[in-house]
């Protein structure tokens, strides 16, 4: 994913870092500790405000968070 264009809204700054965050969805996934939700993340380098992107996840990377937990 990329931001070319992206302008901070809060301090509209242009410099930024984009990463990749994990996070579990309902109660099976919390229970097993399964990240089955992916998001890239946009931050402001001034401010540090952060921005979400839901990522899509293959269901084969699922499976081998689920045995590798």
């Amino acid at each position: 994913m990329q931001h070319r264009n992206y302008e901070c809204p809060k301090c509209h700054n242009r410099t930024y870092q984009v990463d990749q965050m994990q996070a579990t969805g309902g109660l099976f996934t919390k229970l097993f500790n399964i990240q089955n939700k992916r998001f890239t993340t946009v931050t402001c380098e001034r401010c540090t405000y952060t921005e979400f992107y839901k990522t899509k996840t293959s269901t084969i990377t699922n499976i081998f968070d689920f045995f590798t937990n």
